[in-house]
């Protein structure tokens, strides 16, 4: 299912420490984000910060401004997209298999944690939250993406506070729309979550059941899983395309998978050994030269 949103829609579902990270203030300067826009309260709001970091707050003041006149004019001409689909899966070792179209399956291999844990809980894969294949009963997964339209990529090109400005914007509106899309999927199209009743600060903490682990995200490393992916989910109608190595177009793009179980939870794989790099290669049907590279940050 396709759902377009206007850039004002999603806005409010922006998670604005992350956009001011990229600009380089820590997270206390976001706050500006929470402040009512009168002239008296933002004044108040800088009385809070000690004297030596009070310009670098007026700056995060004026980038928030300037942020914002900058999604009113984008607001105009562009939308941002999502595109998900709720699929039969189980569960079968560290695989999941999951059911494309009517009796057409995609194994979806998964990567384990390795790291031995000094408080003895358990070696964490994702596929631990889907019911497994042995008990004959199905289970749901989601799939998605999203991105931002791929024109907005080159505005600004002569301006490069301004081109800069609408791609750390659009990594955002291209997450915050993912948020959006969550929320309706678990109240809505999945429903698992009807009565869910969360504020946006709520959501963007996570508070919600179930988790969304992105690719390229610690619990799903592996990139190349981008083309499994769009084999169940065909992105191209959002308007995403894959590099060779998988790589998204438009940049400002996420896919991923969502789980409902109670229990679920975000994790980090961590370093895998080379058993384990091997075994994974051949569940993915790769050369173990290919994977070494997709895998280079989690390999010991």
């Amino acid at each position: 299912m396709i759902l377009s949103y206007k850039i004002h829609t999603v806005t409010p579902y922006i998670n604005w420490i992350y956009f001011f990270h990229a600009w380089g203030f820590q997270p206390r300067f976001a706050a500006i984000a929470n402040i009512h826009g009168c002239d008296a309260c933002r004044a108040s709001w800088l009385t809070t910060f000690p004297e030596e970091e009070r310009n670098k707050a007026s700056e995060a003041m004026q980038l928030f401004k300037e942020a914002n006149r900058m999604l009113d004019l984008l607001d105009r001409d562009y939308e941002v997209k999502t595109l998900f689909k709720l699929c039969k899966a189980n569960s079968d070792g560290d695989n999941l298999i999951i059911e494309k179209e009517k009796d057409q399956f995609i194994t979806f291999p998964l990567l384990r944690q390795q790291t031995p844990k000094r408080d003895g809980s358990p070696f964490l894969c994702l596929s631990d939250f889907i019911r497994p294949l042995s008990s004959g009963i199905p289970d749901t997964i989601g799939a998605f993406a999203s991105s931002i339209d791929a024109d907005m990529e080159g505005l600004y090109e002569q301006d490069p506070y301004k081109h800069l400005l609408v791609q750390t914007l659009s990594d955002r509106l291209a997450e915050a729309a993912t948020e959006k899309m969550h929320e309706y999927v678990r109240k809505e199209a999945w429903g698992y979550a009807k009565e869910e009743n969360l504020g946006i600060a709520d959501l963007l903490v996570e508070k919600y059941q179930g988790i969304r682990p992105a690719v390229g995200y610690p619990s799903l490393p592996d990139q190349s899983v981008n083309f499994l992916l769009d084999e169940l989910l065909d992105m191209k109608q959002i308007g995403i395309s894959l590099t060779e190595n998988g790589a998204m177009y438009p940049h400002a793009s996420v896919c991923g998978l969502m789980f409902s179980h109670p229990a679920s939870e975000y994790f980090s794989v961590g370093k895998i050994g080379e058993d384990q790099l091997e075994d994974y290669t051949r569940r993915r049907g790769k050369n173990i030269e290919e994977m070494r590279k997709f895998l280079a940050a989690n390999l010991q």
